[in-house]
């Protein structure tokens, strides 16, 4: 792993500060030095005649993204149940397939929402840090710990059937369950307290997991050292969050101002998340393909919650909350690849500026994560994408993956740059 400094290029950082032009060195996999044009450090000077130069040619040099939703696993299924039907060999594949095309696409970490199989992100995420296959970092999760008639339970009494959940009834199932995840190494362990509206009988306003299961989880996580998330739609559930000590409070878009004044108290320690990528591509009928037009029921029902999520999240931000992107990408009509499109929704729903949006999904994300990664900062992991235009300007750009000419992760080139004369060449020796 040889030393690399980005030269000419306009930086990010992303803690929300303006761009400026400068340069980065990079030493192993870590940052070693950030200078403004000009303001050469004597760390970055000394580096200079080891380090192979990298000319960006006035590109934008930022930090790798980091989904704080993730469900790689979840392979754009164009149902629930269709997790089940998928064998785990085939499933394993598809999941690496996924991997990559999110590290293709810029992000160079994800943290889990949940698996789909029981070890699949384990796995996954073993394979990534070993060098097996590439992927992003990842925080491995639970599958999502429900109830009976929960967000998850396809169950058929007449049928054998399953899907990304475990079904649990009384603190006793639900610790056992979080036991065993822990047991087969998850960081993270995902509950579903609330319904989701695609679930007939258990719809989003409805909190279907009580105190003392949430408790249940939330004492394993706690003994564990685990991170704890939840699928909380209902302001009850996400109050029931607050009152446990949940880290990921997924949706919020439902919530009242009860909750959202117990969310504010805890700030310091706590994110939300709320997945606005599938109401959104729900309720505009982007899933007509597979049958859910937008005049179908749950896109119509979407299109009301996306409205109070849009103001539940406003009121949170304002009150310093870090609301983070990620919007369930995996379903068919809302697919892995599309992540990026969550920092378009924080501006054009929310009112985010682009950079406040960048840092959502870099620094904040990284606080997420638990490592040094979301910044352009000396001593921080080099998680880096080298960018074809100005995405504090225009965060569509970060979409298109032919406009991302460099990719780094943990200092190595995932894409490296290439073409004399293009923007990102290596300059020569």
């Amino acid at each position: 792993m040889s030393d690399v400094l980005f030269s000419n290029v306009t930086i990010i950082d992303g803690s929300g500060a303006a761009p400026f032009p400068g340069q980065v060195l990079v030493r192993g996999n870590r940052i070693e030095a950030v200078a403004r044009t000009g303001e050469e450090t004597s760390a970055l000077e000394a580096g200079m005649g080891r380090a192979r130069v990298i000319d960006g040619g006035g590109a934008t040099l930022m930090p790798g993204l980091v989904e704080a939703h993730a469900h790689v696993s979840f392979c754009d299924t164009p149902n629930l149940e269709g997790l089940g039907d998928m064998p785990p060999e085939e499933h394993t594949l598809q999941t690496m397939k996924f991997a990559r095309k999110m590290l293709d696409q810029g992000f160079t970490a994800l943290f889990s929402a949940a698996t789909a199989k029981e070890r699949l992100d384990i796995v996954i995420r073993n394979a990534i840090e070993a060098g097996d296959i590439p992927g992003p970092r990842m925080r491995a999760a639970s599958l999502e710990l429900t109830v009976t008639g929960g967000l998850g339970d396809v169950r058929r009494s007449h049928m054998y059937r399953e899907t990304f959940a475990q079904c649990c009834d009384g603190p006793d199932e639900f610790r056992k369950a979080a036991r065993t995840a822990c047991r087969e190494g998850v960081d993270t362990l995902k509950i579903n307290p609330s319904g989701d509206e695609f679930v007939p009988f258990a719809r989003a306003d409805m909190t279907v997991m009580n105190d003392e299961e949430v408790a249940a989880v939330a004492e394993v996580a706690r003994s564990r050292g685990k991170k704890l998330a939840a699928h909380s739609r209902s302001a009850e559930s996400v109050k029931m969050c607050v009152r446990h000590g949940v880290d990921v409070i997924y949706h919020a878009t439902l919530a009242d101002e009860e909750a959202m004044d117990m969310v504010e108290s805890v700030k310091d320690r706590v994110f939300v998340a709320p997945a606005m990528g599938i109401m959104y591509a729900t309720s505009r009928g982007e899933g007509a393909a597979w049958g859910i037009t937008e005049d179908a029921p749950v896109a119509l029902y979407f299109r009301k919650e996306l409205e109070s999520c849009i103001e539940c999240m406003k009121s949170l931000t304002k009150r310093g909350v870090r609301v983070l992107p990620g919007g369930d990408y995996g379903f068919a009509w809302n697919p892995i690849g599309n992540n990026a499109r969550d920092l378009e929704h924080f501006v054009n729903l929310l009112g985010y500026t682009p950079l406040e949006a960048i840092r959502a999904a870099t620094a904040l994300g990284g606080e997420l994560f638990g490592a040094d990664i979301g910044l352009i900062k000396a001593g921080y992991l080099a998680d880096l994408l080298l960018v074809d235009g100005d995405p504090s300007k225009d965060v569509t750009i970060l979409r298109d993956q032919d406009r991302l000419t460099a990719i780094m992760k943990d200092g190595s080139f995932h894409k490296a740059p290439e073409g004399p004369g293009e923007a990102g060449r290596v300059a020569a020796q």
